[in-house]
């Protein structure tokens, strides 16, 4: 199972998205709140019904952890200790994890990306303590999955969705979505 987190202010695009397109390669996903409620309000002011709160979850067979970026959101995110302590028990299993935008600034905090290529929102690369700033759209490192901010949150679903499936396995997605023609 992949667990997307969502903490209020979460970008709204950088949670959809890449939810839509793992949900469509068949990859079970739930959306988890941490807050005290289901619904949990995006950045731009949208509620979103979220599939279980944080408390309800089970994460010692978690195959991924996801954080959508965004702003308090990716804040909100990193005061999460009970959110910090599955990521670090994540990371020290060697399972992957995933952020876009501001959000991998929650891994940088938390000292796992030392050694790691990564990349982020423009401005929040200093948070991203130890870490190789790539400036790209998407950036794969070993069990980390980074991608840079809102435009980037299809190829940052597709890179997710490849991680699990294959290059092969989504290129049937990445045309019926006519992902490739804007791509030129």
């Amino acid at each position: 199972m992949i667990y997307q987190f969502l903490a209020t202010g979460f970008e709204d695009i950088e949670a959809l998205a890449p939810l839509d397109i793992m949900r469509r390669v068949g990859l079970e996903v739930q959306t988890v709140s941490i807050t005290d409620e289901k619904v949990v309000y995006s950045a731009h002011g949208v509620g979103i019904v979220a599939d279980a709160l944080m408390t309800e979850i089970d994460f010692s067979s978690a195959d991924m952890l996801v954080l959508p970026g965004g702003l308090p959101g990716s804040t909100n995110l990193d005061a999460c200790e009970p959110l910090r302590k599955e990521i670090l028990a994540h990371h020290a299993q060697g399972k992957p994890l995933a952020a876009i935008c501001a959000a991998p600034m929650v891994f940088g905090h938390l000292g796992i990306l030392e050694g790691v290529k990564a990349t982020c929102y423009p401005g929040v690369e200093g948070q991203l303590t130890g870490a190789e700033y790539t400036g790209e759209i998407v950036t794969k490192d070993g069990q980390f999955i980074t991608g840079r901010g809102p435009a980037a949150a299809m190829e940052f679903g597709y890179a997710i969705a490849e991680s699990f499936l294959g290059v092969e396995a989504v290129a049937p997605l990445r045309e019926g979505m006519i992902y490739n023609q804007l791509l030129g």
